[in-house]
């Protein structure tokens, strides 16, 4: 339950009193409830408290002008944004694993259009059918002839099941790689985007060859003769995110996660019990500044206050100009130094 600010509703119920619209102070409680149904996680409630109470302040001087509420609302912005910064500063690996899930985080289709022009889908592995968890075609990167491709989750549970929660099965895979080699044919870099769970392991998928995909990927993606440029924009689970992030460079949003096993796996594997994700997450080490410390990753790409699920635009021109600065320094080399530097990058992965 949300505890409410008393002081805060004597101070409307007063200034309503005064204009005769007590049924109004109804309404603001029924818009805190509001509030707190929307996809607030657990540890953001405190700031979907005060986000509450700002719209209903908002609410009602818009319907009644006579009210002024500036200094107020000015106020609880403040101490939104202070409150935001002070939890958003010390999250914990499962609090980002939270925010990398935010049913409202921007997914691949969110950035083709925020970041690219002229987008046209290409669909089909040509050999089994279309997966819709794949999502991939051609694009223009500031004028320049592209190659986008990535995972892609649904919004509403009809799309989300069509899209099969953004877990690809082989064909999607194969799709991916069927744009990969036109790319490559016509000499277009590749940008993609990591937002998986992993790879579908339905037994249909495993009949029709989901390791041999999975695996057939990472060697042509090794070996391609253009640019690579990878992003995990949410989750990047296992061999699912792998089969599309082998690349020049690998990129993470702030607040995504990269792991060969989702913290709740690993916990009922490890401990028997789901309970134990928090202490799973910390220890498989998923969170962007840990695998930039191990050299796994590049760059960290900042997201807006809150989270990308915050401001869709921001964090789509966060990502371009590190997409554009990024291309523009592997435009400098020539193929067989960019094969070099990718082998040379895998090579260098893990310990001795």
């Amino acid at each position: 339950m949300m505890v409410r600010n008393r002081l805060f509703f004597k101070l409307i119920a007063k200034s309503l009193h005064r204009h005769k619209n007590l049924a109004k102070v109804r309404a603001l409680f029924l818009t805190l409830d509001d509030k707190m149904q929307q996809d607030y996680l657990d540890f953001e409630l405190p700031i979907a408290e005060l986000e509450a109470k700002i719209d209903a302040l908002r609410n009602v001087t818009h319907k009644d002008e006579k009210l002024d509420l500036d200094d107020e609302i000015a106020r609880l912005q403040k101490k939104s944004t202070e409150l935001t910064q002070k939890i958003f500063s010390h999250l914990d690996a499962w609090q980002v694993s939270k925010l990398a899930r935010h049913p409202n985080r921007p997914y691949t289709l969110d950035y083709i259009k925020e970041i690219f022009t002229d987008f046209q889908e290409l669909a089909g592995d040509r050999a089994f059918a279309n997966d819709k968890a794949i999502v991939g075609g051609l694009a223009r990167l500031d004028g320049e002839p592209v190659m986008v491709i990535g995972h892609q989750k649904g919004r509403c549970t009809k799309d989300k099941i069509a899209r099969n929660f953004g877990m690809p099965a082989p064909e999607g895979y194969r799709k991916a790689l069927r744009l990969m080699q036109l790319a490559e044919r016509f000499n277009l870099p590749i940008f993609t985007f990591i937002d998986t769970p992993g790879a579908y392991p339905g037994v249909g998928a495993e009949e029709r060859g989901q390791a041999e995909a999975i695996a057939r990927n990472l060697r042509e993606m090794s070996t391609l003769k253009v640019p690579v440029i990878c992003t995990v924009i949410g989750e990047g689970g296992s061999g699912g995110a792998l089969a599309i992030g082998v690349g020049d460079t690998v990129n993470m949003l702030q607040y995504s996660t990269y792991s060969v096993i989702s913290p709740e796996g690993c916990a009922s594997i490890l401990w028997k019990s789901a309970d134990k994700a928090s202490t799973a997450a910390e220890a498989l080490g998923i969170t962007a500044p840990r695998l930039l410390e191990l050299e796994l990753i590049d760059n960290i790409v900042p997201e807006p206050l809150g989270g990308a699920h915050r401001d869709h635009k921001q964090m789509a021109e966060n990502l371009k100009i590190c997409l554009v600065k990024e291309l523009a320094e592997l435009r400098q080399f020539d193929t067989n130094t960019l094969q070099e530097r990718r082998y040379q990058r895998l090579m260098n992965y893990g310990y001795c």
